[in-house]
């Protein structure tokens, strides 16, 4: 009984193994859920560590991807295809090696996207609002910001004679992206005319012009996001939109510009174009694809010019990177999940998560994990969470129910799986609305509230980073999200020896 017991035991195993990260039906024994865990064992026994030095980086930034959104995006994901959603095996859980990130930054126990990325991309920790300059900055000091610029991840890699690409569905001049090329003492000073009368007098340069003439932005080899507005001039018409129009002041085109500087490379702004490209032969590539950001993942099919996914992005520039002999990094951000969650709307936060997954599936295919450093993090999470003792299986975004039965709180009305601590979600002196009278998994649903307040809010917790590929296994414990800008740099340079 006993040896039958261990045959079928080591079945299922084999099994587990063998069927890849798709497999996820419900384990409905106790000999079932050991196998599970044995086979997840062995998988972690064969992880080897990759002690060597990476040809490539892949950076994949998840805004506002924090540990309920991958659990839930998970769980949906899973969902989404008939199969059992808590066991799913995602793309990103993949990555071999995985660490807690603490994301505080310099002056806040709560951070902004443009410290968390200027401490991922420089090594050194910041103030809320500023981009690639030191702490000694305050918010809107141009001056200070000229004395305190920080070198980044993509000079040091420029230097190097990498090639080097930046992806978002964000605007490419948004914080996580500009933070690869950008110093400014103002996240927000986009186009010339968000800067103010002071910083202009100062000298200052806003983030658009220092990525078509900086010395890192002028020479990124790929740019592919949003923000078409913030390159062309206020009267120039957008191509896409009748009644958009640039944001530039000082009458420049820099798409013009950019092409005029890059004449083997190629501009576009839509999918038709972007798919007609020929990688080979392009030398450089600048896609802007919105006047503003980028198409939420579940919106883009109904997008009037056409949007290619993050995942097309990406294997885009892994084609036309992975070609340059001596290598490339990428930085690839899923800028919209913050977004959605900034609007209380957790299901397109959750399908632009998954479509990030998605992208990391494509560069786990694409690329050899001997050579290439794949890091998935995140810059820091929201006040989102999964709650309210649900029943294995009930959908992740449906009203709390288990063993068939809706769950009520004390004003006898259910409630949701996944709620906000604060944000537009919340009511102000009037009843909270009954959840089991509503679809809560419309697309449009706004998860309920706490805390009434315009805008949902960033969290302060520590966030995950997950990695695989040479270096990798330094991803590891509770470590200072600055420190992953010093992983990456040890991968670049390889192992010091002895």
């Amino acid at each position: 009984m006993l040896a039958a017991r261990r045959f079928a035991c080591a079945s299922i195993v084999a099994l587990l193994i063998t069927a890849g990260p798709a497999l996820a039906q419900h384990a409905t024994t106790t000999d079932a859920y050991r196998a599970q865990a044995m086979a997840e064992l062995e998988r972690i026994k064969a992880d080897a560590p990759v002690v060597s030095k990476a040809r490539n980086i892949i950076l994949f930034i998840g805004d506002g991807m924090g540990v309920a959104t991958l659990t839930a995006a998970r769980i949906h994901q899973g969902q989404r295809q008939g199969l059992d959603g808590e066991s799913f095996v995602p793309a990103m859980d993949r990555l071999s090696n995985t660490a807690l990130v603490k994301t505080y930054s310099h002056d806040g126990q709560v951070s902004d996207s443009a410290p968390t990325a200027t401490a991922i991309l420089t090594g050194v920790k910041t103030r809320n609002g500023v981009i690639g300059v030191g702490p000694e900055v305050a918010e809107n000091d141009c001056a200070a910001s000229k004395a305190h610029r920080l070198p980044s991840l993509f000079g040091f890699a420029q230097a190097q004679g990498m090639a080097t690409g930046v992806i978002s569905t964000a605007r490419i001049t948004h914080a996580t992206p500009a933070a690869t090329y950008a110093h400014t003492a103002q996240r927000d000073w986009e186009a010339d005319g968000d800067l103010s009368a002071d910083a202009r007098a100062q000298g200052c340069i806003d983030i658009a012009r220092q990525m078509i003439e900086g010395d890192v932005g002028s020479r990124l080899d790929l740019i592919l996001g949003g923000g078409r507005a913030n390159f062309l001039p206020a009267k120039t018409r957008d191509p896409e939109y009748a009644d958009g129009k640039g944001k530039r002041t000082d009458r420049r085109d820099l798409t013009k510009e950019w092409r005029k500087r890059n004449p083997r490379g190629a501009y576009v702004w839509n999918s038709d174009a972007f798919a007609k490209v020929d990688l080979a032969k392009t030398s450089r590539l600048l896609g802007l694809f919105e006047p503003d950001h980028m198409q939420y993942e579940a919106d883009r099919a109904k997008d009037t010019g056409g949007e290619p996914s993050l995942a097309d992005m990406t294997r885009a520039a892994i084609t036309m990177l992975g070609s340059r002999e001596t290598g490339y990094v990428l930085l690839v951000e899923g800028g919209r999940i913050d977004h959605a969650h900034h609007a209380g709307n957790a299901r397109r936060a959750l399908e632009d998560t998954i479509a990030m997954d998605e992208a990391v599936k494509v560069a786990m295919e694409m690329t050899d994990r001997t050579d290439t450093l794949v890091l998935a993090t995140a810059d820091h999470s929201h006040t989102f969470a999964i709650s309210g003792y649900p029943g294995r299986g009930n959908p992740i975004l449906g009203t709390v129910t288990n063993g068939g039965q809706a769950l009520k709180a004390k004003d006898g009305k259910g409630y949701t799986t996944l709620g906000y601590a604060n944000g537009p979600g919340a009511t102000i002196d009037t009843p909270r609305a009954d959840p089991l009278q509503t679809d809560t998994t419309a697309l449009d649903y706004r998860q309920q509230a706490l805390v009434p307040l315009g805008s949902e809010t960033h969290g302060g917790d520590d966030v995950l980073a997950r990695a695989s590929g040479p270096m990798a296994h330094l991803v590891k414990g509770t470590i200072e999200q600055h420190s992953l800008y010093y992983i990456m740099r040890e991968a670049l340079a390889g192992p010091t020896s002895e």
